[in-house]
C-alpha cells in the first residue's frame, strides 16, 4: 500500500500510512486575525477526518481551537508539553483525546509510530507570552518514515535528531514579507534536504495566507518560495523527488518497507 500525502494549504497536511489517517497542524479558516486566505480552498470535510492530529507549536496559525473543534470525537490530539496551560481554549475540546508530548516522546496509532522530535522555533503562543512549550516536529512511522518538520530553523543536529527518513514535509515560506528567526526559506529547506537526505519531499507553509492589505508587498515572497525550492533542491539535493502540490492535491510514494 502506498503512503499518501495530501496538502491542503500552509502547514496542514493529511498522511494515510497503513491504513491511519494523520493530519497536520490543522487550519480550515478563510480568516486568521490579521491574515486572509488568498489562494486554495478551504479544506472540505474530508479534510477533518484524522485518527490522529498533530500540532506543532502554539502559534495561532498552527495551534488553531476552532478548527481542532471540528476534528471528530474521539480524535487523538497530540500537543507541545504544556499546551493546555498556555492556551485555555483547549481544555474545553473534551470530545478530542489529546496528550502532551515533548522530543522524543512516542505515540502509537494503530500500525503508525508517532515520534516527536526537536524543531528550532519561538515555542510561546504570543511573543509575550509567559508560558512556553517545546515547538516540535514529527516522525510518522508505519510503512514509511515521514518527518512533518512545523516551523523550525536550520540546526546542526536536524539529521541525527530527525534520524532517516523517506520523505519530508518541509516549510519554505511563511505569511508575510519577511521570515523572522527560526524558519526555513527556500534555500534553508533546500540545505535541510541535503542534510536529510530523504527520498521524497513536499514543500509546505506557503503561498496560502497574507496579510489583509499586504498584496502588493514583494507579492513574490508569497508566490514564489515552493518554485525556489524545487530549484534549489535540484542543485543541492538532487537525488530527492520534490513534488510541489497544489492546494488539495495528494501524492502518493511507494511505501520503503
Amino acid at each position: 500500500m502506498p503512503v499518501e500525502i495530501t496538502w491542503w494549504g500552509h502547514a496542514t497536511c493529511t498522511v494515510e500510512d497503513s491504513d491511519v489517517r494523520v493530519l497536520t497542524d490543522p487550519l480550515f479558516a478563510r480568516r486568521l486575525a490579521h491574515l486572509r486566505r488568498r489562494r486554495g480552498a478551504v479544506p472540505p470535510p474530508e479534510a477533518w477526518q484524522a485518527d490522529v492530529a498533530l500540532v506543532s507549536h502554539l502559534h495561532a496559525d498552527h495551534l488553531h481551537v476552532p478548527s481542532l473543534a471540528r476534528l471528530a470525537p474521539g480524535t487523538r490530539l497530540l500537543v507541545p508539553r504544556g499546551a493546555p496551560r498556555a492556551v485555555p481554549g483547549l481544555r474545553r475540546l473534551r470530545h478530542l483525546l489529546v496528550s502532551e508530548v515533548s522530543p522524543g516522546d512516542e505515540t502509537v496509532v494503530g500500525d503508525v509510530l508517532v515520534r516527536a522530535v526537536p524543531a528550532r522555533h519561538d515555542g510561546r503562543r504570543l511573543p509575550v507570552g509567559r508560558h512556553r512549550s517545546p515547538a516540535l516536529g514529527y516522525v510518522i512511522e508505519g510503512r514509511a518514515r515521514t518527518y512533518f518538520a512545523g516551523d523550525t530553523g536550520l540546526f546542526e543536529e536536524m539529521a541525527e535528531e530527525v534520524g532517516p527518513v523517506d520523505a519530508a514535509l518541509l516549510p519554505v515560506g511563511g505569511w508575510g514579507p519577511n521570515l523572522g528567526e527560526g524558519h526555513l526559506d527556500a534555500g534553508r529547506a533546500a540545505e535541510a534536504l541535503r542534510r536529510l537526505a530523504p527520498g521524497s519531499a513536499v514543500p509546505v507553509h506557503y503561498g496560502t495566507y497574507w496579510p489583509i492589505g499586504m498584496d502588493a508587498v514583494r507579492p513574490h515572497e508569497f508566490h514564489a518560495p515552493g518554485e525556489e525550492f524545487v530549484r534549489l533542491a535540484a542543485k543541492r539535493a538532487p537525488g530527492v523527488a520534490v513534488h510541489r502540490l497544489g492546494h488539495g492535491e495528494s501524492v502518493r510514494l511507494k511505501a520503503a518497507r
